[in-house]
C-alpha cells in the first residue's frame, strides 16, 4: 500500500506544479477560444490542462517502474507500456484540438486506433465471466472489437461530462478510487497478480486527478481540455479492460469454493462492459442521452449543445458547484455500490442503505422545485433566503419596480396628471438642471 501512495503522490504533485507553467503557456500559445453559447463560464479561460495530467501519469509510471514491489508489474507485463503509448497518442490528438481543432470524425479515428495499439501490446479483453455460465473465451476479432469499443465509448463518456468546473477530473477521481478498492483487494486479498496493472492505473489516476483539481474548481483557472479529458478517459478504460479481460477467474475459484460463485463475484467488473461502466454511470447515461438527442434532432452525434445532464442542473435553478456535487454524489452512489456489491452480494443492508441514499439524492436534485420558508417565530436562526418576510419584501420591491416599469405608468410620461404634458419652457428648465448636475424631477421644476 505505501507504494501505491508513494506512487499517487508524486503522479499528483508533479501534475500539481506543471498545471501553472501550463497555464502561463496555455495563454501564451493562444490557446484560449472564445465563449461559445453553450459555455457556461463568462470569461475566456485557458486549456491545454492535459499537458500537466500527462507529465503526472508519465512520472507516476517511472517512480513505479523503479520500486521493488510495483516494479515488477513492468517485468511480468506490458500493460504498462501499452498503457503509455495509447495514452501518449490520444494526448497528442487532444493537444492539437485544444489549439487549433480537430474534426470529430478525425478524433474518432484516432482514438479507435489508440485502442488498437494498445490491443497489439496485450492491453486486451481475453474472455468475459458470464453468470450461469462461467468464462467465456473471445476469439481475437471479438476481443479487439470489444476492447476498441470500451475504450472508445469511456473516452467519449468523460469528455462529454466535462462541461463545468472540476466535474470531469473529481468524477473521474471517484471512479478511480472505487477501482483502486476492488482491485487492490483482487491483488491482496485474492492474490490474483493479474490485478496488480488496474491497481497500479488507478492510483496514478487518483494522483492525476487530485493534483489538477485545485486548479480546476469553481471558478477554474485552467481547463483540462479534450487532451486531458480523453486521456483519463483512455486511463480508465485501461483500469476496465485490465481487471475485466486479464484477471483469470479459475484463480479466484480456489478462494471461492466454485466457479458459479467465482462468477458472481466478478459481476461488478462484467458489469461496466454493459453500462459501459457502473463506475461512470452518469457520464455514460450522459453519453447515450446526447446521441439520442442530436440524431433525433438530425444533428451529428458529436455536436456540441446544452442539453447535458450539468446543463439541465443548472436549469432547474442548482448553483455551479452544487449541480458539481451532486453529480459527485451520484457517481459515488453507482461506483461504490458496485464495490459494495462485490464484497457482500448478498447482503440486505447495502440495499437498504443504496435505497435509502438515492431518496436522498433525489430529494436534493429537485430542491429547486420546492420553495422551502420558516415560520415567523424561527426567521432569526434560519438563513435568510429561509426568511418570509423577506421574501414578501423582495416580492413586493419586484412588484413595484414592474409597475414603475409599466408604459402606463404615469412616472414615465413627465406628469402627475393624465394629459398635463410639460411646457417647452420646462423641458429646457430639465435640461439645464441636467448639465448642471441637478437631480431634481420635473414636477419640482415647475412653476
Amino acid at each position: 500500500m505505501r507504494e501505491y501512495l508513494l506512487t499517487l503522490f508524486v503522479a499528483a504533485a508533479v501534475t500539481y506544479l506543471l498545471t501553472g507553467p501550463v497555464r502561463k503557456f496555455a495563454i501564451a500559445a493562444g490557446a484560449m477560444p472564445p465563449i461559445r453559447a453553450r459555455d457556461v463560464h463568462r470569461e475566456p479561460t485557458p486549456r491545454l490542462g492535459g499537458i500537466a495530467m500527462f507529465g503526472g501519469l508519465s512520472a507516476g509510471l517511472l517512480v513505479a517502474a523503479h520500486l521493488s514491489n510495483i516494479g515488477d508489474v513492468f517485468s511480468v507485463s506490458n500493460e504498462p507500456r501499452a498503457l503509455l503509448s495509447g495514452a501518449g497518442l490520444i494526448w497528442l490528438l487532444g493537444v492539437l484540438d485544444d489549439k487549433w481543432g480537430v474534426d470529430a470524425l478525425i478524433k474518432l479515428g484516432v482514438q479507435m486506433i489508440a485502442a488498437g495499439v494498445m490491443v497489439l501490446q496485450g492491453l486486451t479483453i481475453l474472455w468475459l465471466p458470464v453468470p450461469g455460465i462461467g468464462p467465456v473465451a473471445l476469439t481475437p476479432v471479438q476481443s479487439t472489437l470489444l476492447t476498441v469499443a470500451l475504450v472508445v465509448i469511456t473516452i467519449n463518456a468523460v469528455n462529454f461530462v466535462d462541461g463545468l468546473d472540476g466535474l470531469a477530473a473529481g468524477m473521474v477521481c471517484i471512479a478511480s478510487v472505487a477501482f483502486f478498492m476492488y482491485a487492490y483487494r483482487m491483488w491482496y486479498g485474492y492474490g490474483v497478480e493479474a490485478a496488480a496493472p488496474a491497481t497500479l492505473f488507478s492510483a496514478i489516476l487518483i494522483g492525476m486527478c487530485l493534483g489538477f483539481l485545485p486548479h480546476n474548481i469553481h471558478p477554474a483557472r485552467i481547463f483540462m481540455g479534450d487532451s486531458g479529458s480523453m486521456l483519463i478517459g483512455l486511463v480508465l478504460s485501461s483500469c476496465a479492460i485490465s481487471i475485466t479481460g486479464q484477471v483469470d477467474p479459475d484463480a479466484i475459484t480456489s478462494f471461492t469454493g466454485s466457479t458459479r460463485e467465482t462468477v458472481h463475484f466478478m459481476v461488478p467488473v462484467y458489469m461496466p462492459l454493459l453500462l459501459p461502466l457502473t463506475m461512470i454511470a452518469i457520464p455514460a447515461a450522459d453519453l447515450v442521452l446526447a446521441v439520442v438527442r442530436r440524431t433525433w434532432k438530425g444533428q451529428s452525434p458529436f455536436a456540441a449543445d446544452r442539453g447535458h445532464l450539468h446543463h439541465r442542473l443548472l436549469e432547474i435553478g442548482h448553483s455551479h458547484s452544487r449541480a458539481v456535487l451532486i453529480m459527485y454524489f451520484w457517481c459515488a452512489l453507482f461506483a461504490f455500490a458496485a464495490v459494495a456489491f462485490s464484497v457482500n452480494s448478498s447482503s440486505l443492508w447495502i440495499v437498504l442503505v443504496i435505497v435509502a441514499l438515492s431518496a436522498v439524492g433525489l430529494v436534493v436534485l429537485l430542491l429547486p422545485r420546492f420553495k422551502p420558508a420558516a415560520p415567523d417565530w424561527a426567521e432569526s436562526v434560519v438563513p435568510p433566503r429561509y426568511r418570509r418576510r423577506r421574501r414578501r419584501l423582495a416580492a413586493g420591491a419586484a412588484a413595484a419596480e414592474r409597475e414603475m416599469r409599466s408604459p402606463d405608468h404615469p412616472a414615465l410620461h413627465g406628469s402627475t396628471a393624465i394629459g398635463d404634458r410639460p411646457r417647452l419652457q420646462d423641458r429646457r428648465s430639465d435640461r439645464r438642471s441636467e448639465r448642471r448636475g441637478d437631480r431634481r424631477s420635473p414636477v419640482d421644476t415647475r412653476n
